[in-house]
């Protein structure tokens, strides 16, 4: 069937899905907060827009409310936005929306779904410190071709933190305590500083033991860290602001906690319980963050607004794996990766009150990633040292004409470029004099540049209800795999239609969506090198209804969302690497023995022949069928004390992990959470009483190579608030 026909006829499409907790404006930098509770304000698409009026899927959270929807860090938002999938594999966390994003973690791969921290994109790495001072989380659906640009084939998510306020001082000082030796401190304060200048600093301690025990002296999974943010924001005129921020930011967990999977060779080094670690090796987790974030705008009396936004990262990650999570010496693996990040953009806006508003711009990026690593199987050592130089560039533009005073359309376009040299070796160490006999090459250079957009229609009868439909494109770019192949952008065609309508206390999203997917990248072991590379594995379709309502009336606060993906990939001829390490433990790198070569012992090559399999397909990877939350709170009032219990619900559906479609090896399955809280809230002070996972749901969050990751038990405790 044509794509035109899909539109018109058998086309799905996505929804905005409104915050699963309390819907508020997210805040406006250097301005005083106007909180409504019937606005929900989306920033991700350069204007301040409420959700309700723009054609866009999305989830979006105010920052006072993710401490009540049990919402601490990164991955914790899978559980209040419905198609998030977000899975632990060490180094990386796979992000995945409708089944879209990133399944590997080579730095050779693009992100899939495209974060931003203040304006600024973020890769991969160092994204799981705790959250402090947020203005508002945006959960962006579908790709994001005009805005975002390259790599968000799944979607986009914007972090906002609190920006300066003039004319205030206000902040507050957050203290808890909990199981597990839990202890934390958080605060931020507000000076204005003149009636032009006002300045926030805001930071968080957060101490927690781990959930393991290990018979080695080592804690992983434990937490240590501690940041902390400057702000800076300067309104000399009515028609110019400038906003910096600084921060910084540092994590100790102690090394990933993981065992192994069940269906592999180590199997039987599980115990029966999920929390006995059997490492025979202290292991390590250090990260840092440094970030620095500007933005300048400048208002023209004609209405036109120029924004520029910059920012500099310097992320780096200091780990020590044991990789078979065993007893046995088997196999370690000492890593080092420190990714740099330059970005600049500019906006121009025109005044969006006139019948024809437009928005226009262009973007530069800059990574720069080193990585150091040794594998150490067997006493075998085989080092990997490389380095990476992407420049990713972005001309964009979108026009919005209103038809009728009900009937309008947009039309956005933008040209992307990418760059990505390479340099760096794979070493076998104990082979011939230092530093060892290359096998393998990390060399490499490779260009594309693609035409992403989006064509909409949207009908607004009256102010409480749209519908829209649109065809949009997005592009995830491709990479060189060696000095000698590359692999192709992931493009993706994306067709939705939908509904978002308020009846007096109640909103509701509700539509549907159909991706044509061409070119799924992923890490496939080759047997000509023993060594994970990236290829273009297949083609997808994927397809679903999405579907959310929040009802605000009296003191209850109700809310629920949905996400039902059906995605098929096709199948393909692999080398699956789990099955050749099961019968050939701690063994990698190798490249495949001649017809009459001898292995050897140490081994210096592998024969991966029999471990050939051809699939029958399945769904794309971290894509769960079913998603689903709810909220429900009641507030009322003994004399002045306002309480409000609070109980949340999260459905994730399984998942797989690995292309082989094992149902036991290589499947997550799925899980369900309850979290509940009661606070206690007398004028500025507040008082909440919480607990998460409180049924003590034992669940994977992740695989890496044979192991597997866990979520956290059960944990309570309290936290007092003081506003000011």
């Amino acid at each position: 069937m044509k794509k035109s026909a899909f539109i018109v006829g058998a086309s799905f499409a996505a929804i905005g899905v409104a915050s699963p907790g309390i819907a508020q404006v997210a805040e406006p930098s250097g301005q005083d907060v106007v909180r409504n509770d019937n606005v929900i304000i989306v920033t991700g698409l350069k204007r301040d827009q409420d959700l309700q009026d723009v054609n866009v899927a999305a989830t979006v959270i105010d920052g006072d409310s993710l401490a009540d929807l049990g919402v601490e860090r990164f991955d914790d938002l899978q559980t209040v936005a419905p198609s998030l999938s977000i899975t632990d594999s060490g180094l990386t966390q796979s992000v995945n929306i409708r089944g879209i994003g990133l399944a590997s973690g080579s730095p050779n791969a693009a992100n899939g779904v495209a974060t931003y921290v203040d304006g600024v994109f973020q890769p991969p790495i160092v994204s799981t410190n705790s959250f402090y001072d947020i203005a508002s989380i945006e959960v962006l659906r579908g790709p994001q071709g005009t805005f975002v640009g390259s790599n968000s084939t799944g979607g986009a998510i914007f972090i906002n933190s609190r920006a300066p306020e003039l004319g205030a001082v206000n902040g507050y000082v957050q203290g808890e305590v909990g199981n597990y030796e839990r202890r934390g401190l958080e605060g931020a304060v507000n000076l204005p500083v003149s009636s032009t200048l006002a300045v926030r600093a805001a930071g968080i301690f957060r101490d927690r033991g781990s959930f393991y025990t290990t018979p080695i002296d080592s804690e992983p999974g434990k937490l240590h860290e501690y940041g902390a943010r400057l702000g800076v924001y300067w309104e000399p005129s009515a028609s110019f602001n400038a906003l910096i921020r600084a921060e910084f930011a540092d994590k100790k967990t102690g090394g990933y906690a993981y065992r192994p999977t069940l269906g592999t060779f180590y199997e039987d080094a599980r115990t029966s319980d999920i929390r006995r670690l059997d490492y025979n090796s202290p292991t390590q987790n250090d990260e840092t963050n440094e970030q620095v974030t500007a933005r300048l705008e400048y208002y023209t009396g004609g209405g036109t607004t120029f924004r520029v936004i910059g920012g500099y990262q310097d992320k780096q990650i200091n780990n020590f794996y044991d990789q078979d999570a065993t007893s046995d010496a088997l196999n370690e693996q000492s890593q080092y990766v420190r990714e740099e990040v330059y970005t600049a953009e500019l906006n121009i806006l025109s005044d969006d009150s006139k019948r024809l508003s437009w928005i226009a711009g262009g973007y530069y990026q800059r990574n720069e990633i080193l990585i150091d690593i040794t594998n150490n199987p067997n006493g075998f050592p085989v080092d990997v040292d490389g380095t990476n130089r992407k420049i990713t560039t972005g001309l964009f533009a979108q026009v919005t004409y209103d038809l009728t005073d009900t009937l309008s359309v947009d039309l956005g376009g933008r040209y992307s470029t990418y760059d990505v040299t390479g340099d760096g070796a794979v070493r076998l160490r104990l082979v011939g004099p230092p530093p060892g006999v290359q096998v393998g090459s990390l060399a490499g250079d490779y260009d594309d540049d693609q035409f992403t957009g989006k064509l909409a229609l949207n009908f607004e009868p009256n102010p409480d209800h749209l519908f829209y439909a649109f065809v949009a494109k997005g592009y995830k770019s491709g990479g060189f795999a060696s000095p000698t192949t590359s692999f192709d952008p992931e493009v993706i065609w994306d067709y939705e239609i939908g509904w978002k309508g308020s009846l007096g206390p109640v909103k509701a999203q509700l539509g549907a969506f159909y991706y044509d997917y061409s070119d799924f990248q992923l890490d496939i072991t080759l047997p000509e090198t023993g060594r994970s590379s990236l290829i273009n594995l297949t083609d997808a379709t994927v397809k679903g209804i999405e579907g959310q309502v929040q009802v605000r009336s009296g003191g209850f606060d109700l809310s629920g969302g949905f996400a039902y993906t059906d995605s098929s990939l096709s199948g393909a001829d692999i080398l699956d690497i789990r099955s050749f390490a099961d019968a050939n433990p701690g063994v990698n790198n190798l490249p495949q023995c001649g017809p009459s070569e001898d292995p050897g012992d140490p081994p210096t090559c592998a024969d991966y022949s029999p471990f050939i399999l051809t699939t029958d397909g399945g769904p794309t990877l971290y894509s769960p069928e079913l998603t689903f939350n709810a909220t429900a709170a009641y507030t009322f009032y003994a004399d002045e004390i306002a309480i409000t219990p609070r109980v949340t619900y999260t459905h994730l559906g399984s998942r797989f992990a690995y292309i082989a479609y094992d149902p036991v090896r290589d499947k997550l399955p799925a899980f369900d959470l309850v979290n509940a809280s009661i606070s206690f809230e007398y004028d500025d002070i507040k008082f909440d009483f919480f607990a998460t996972n409180i049924f003590n749901e034992e669940y994977s969050t992740g695989q890496r190579d044979n192991n597997e990751f866990y979520g956290a038990p059960r944990e309570y405790g309290m936290r007092a608030r003081f506003d000011f």
